[in-house]
């Protein structure tokens, strides 16, 4: 099903300058710059603002298309509406009717060469709003049969509802969105077409998919083909499109069942992720929708309370990234005394506040010495302060009480717990804390510290050793009796 918007990780983005290039790059958009710079007086245009017919094959020429290109006419068209579109090319209509509209360079085409890098951006965005539309309009062949007298379209008679249609685009772009910046996928390889439209058709809880939801799958693959192919010269994506013998195949065999599909062969059915560009133009898109779709770097001029609190829910190497921003604008004894007095809480939050001042402390470097020696004594600081000045080799670090030793094993747990659930990596840790501790259940619950109980329900959960895993439930029991829960 299509992601919800709640589930947005941070992404990181190329710089604008780099972005900026891209988007100069993309085939479209430097064809239509192309014909922006050649259009003049003469340029013969219709009602509507296209090129004329017999304007056509200049046009193609201008772009270094081959004249017996059968694409090179639809090439040239479709730079040509870019151009118009994104105010490249202003186009004003004819006085009288039927006459020919005359046409000059617009004032957006001078931004390409001397704007910033918004500039350039904002005109590429533009360019995506039309190939969007394109995308999301029946075949023309279609359009031309359900014309209706008055020349508007009857959409029932047509099965094509808008509005739908844009959704499920929305959908889909939103989902490959998710797949590049979520850390499981890390973004590092092109998503199959036929997993990227069984997840708008396929429903979560569906065991195996009937004939029915294979067949939506199928069509839904067919169009998502016809529409990456569009999104592909504006450098939104990377497409490998659905292999031309197999759809041959597929009308062939159209009254048998899918023949199962080789690791091998998947490719064949179309692969396709979004360009770091195309990773810009779809947040891009988002944000103008209202969805919240964070950005690393976002928080970079924020206050270090917005820092902890924004990353908390960050993926580990995007809270990293958004860290390493917010210190580069600060200096390394204030942004330490800073992060510290952040951290402090007991709120359901606060140790994932602590992990995360760890992480951005141990980019610091000794300068910050000071910072962490004036929270030695301060109950819920001082345990990550002998950590940080240990692992630093610093002198006159006072050695940590029980006390203390077992309130930051609470913290860090409680940490681990909000960052990752019930992780392989928690449970390692676990593991290790029962066997190197024999009596560890016997003090922990008497630990003062909010998350205790649901440290150790956590504990009884995760242990595979039974006796251990029922030691760590009755200290849960007793954690809570003594808070009065």
């Amino acid at each position: 099903m299509s992601v919800s918007p709640a589930t947005l990780p941070p992404v990181l983005l190329h710089s604008e300058a780099e972005l900026a290039r891209a988007a100069l790059a993309t085939p479209l958009l430097s064809r239509a710059v192309r014909l922006a710079r050649w259009a003049g007086p003469g340029t013969r245009v219709g009602a509507g603002g296209e090129l004329v017919d017999a304007q056509l094959p200049a046009a193609a020429a201008e772009l270094g298309l081959a004249a017996d290109d059968p694409d090179a006419a639809a090439y040239a068209s479709e730079a040509w509406r870019i151009a118009v579109d994104t105010g490249l090319i202003d186009v004003t209509d004819a006085e009288e009717e039927g006459g020919e509209g005359t046409v000059t360079q617009g004032e957006d085409l001078a931004v390409l060469s001397g704007g910033s890098p918004q500039d350039v951006l904002a005109v590429w965005l533009g360019a995506l709003d039309t190939v969007y539309a394109d995308a999301t309009v029946p075949d023309m062949d279609n359009l031309l049969d359900v014309l209706e007298e008055n020349g508007e379209v009857d959409f029932d008679e047509l099965g094509w509802d808008p509005q739908a249609e844009a959704d499920f685009l929305d959908g889909v772009l939103g989902n490959l969105y998710l797949l590049t910046v979520g850390d499981a996928a890390a973004g590092e390889g092109p998503v199959p077409l036929p997993a990227l439209a069984a997840s708008m058709i396929v429903p979560d809880d569906m065991g195996e998919p009937t004939d029915d939801i294979l067949e939506q799958v199928s069509d839904a693959m067919m169009k998502l083909d016809d529409q990456f192919r569009l999104f592909e010269p504006l450098g939104l994506v990377e497409y490998q499109p659905v292999d031309e013998a197999l759809m041959a195949e597929i009308d062939d065999d159209a009254e048998e069942p899918p023949a199962p599909v080789d690791d091998e062969d998947v490719a064949r059915y179309g692969m396709v992720r979004l360009t770091p560009l195309g990773l810009y133009g779809v947040r891009a898109r988002m944000l103008e929708a209202g969805v919240d779709a964070p950005a690393v770097g976002d928080l970079a001029d924020k206050g270090a309370d917005a820092l902890l609190e924004g990353t908390s829910g960050f993926p580990q190497a995007a809270a990293q990234a958004e860290i390493e921003q917010w210190l580069a604008r600060h200096e390394p004894l204030a942004a330490a005394r800073e992060l510290l007095a952040a951290a402090r809480g007991g709120d359901e939050g606060a140790p994932l506040r602590r992990l995360r001042c760890q992480q951005a402390l141990s980019l610091v470097g000794g300068e910050a010495e000071p910072a962490l020696r004036e929270v030695l004594d301060d109950a819920e600081l001082g345990g990550l302060a002998r950590v940080w000045l240990t692992e630093r080799g610093a002198a006159d670090v006072p050695a940590p009480s029980e006390a203390l030793i077992f309130w930051l094993t609470i913290d860090t747990l409680a940490a681990q717990l909000a960052a990752e659930g019930n992780s392989d990596e928690l449970q390692g840790l676990v593991e290790g804390l029962s066997q190197q501790h024999s009596g560890f259940f016997a003090t922990a619950w008497r630990v003062d510290h909010p998350a205790t109980a649901d440290v150790l329900e956590a504990m009884g959960r995760l242990h595979p050793d039974k006796k251990v895993a029922k030691e760590a439930r009755k200290a849960a029991f007793k954690a809570r009796s003594q808070q009065g829960l």
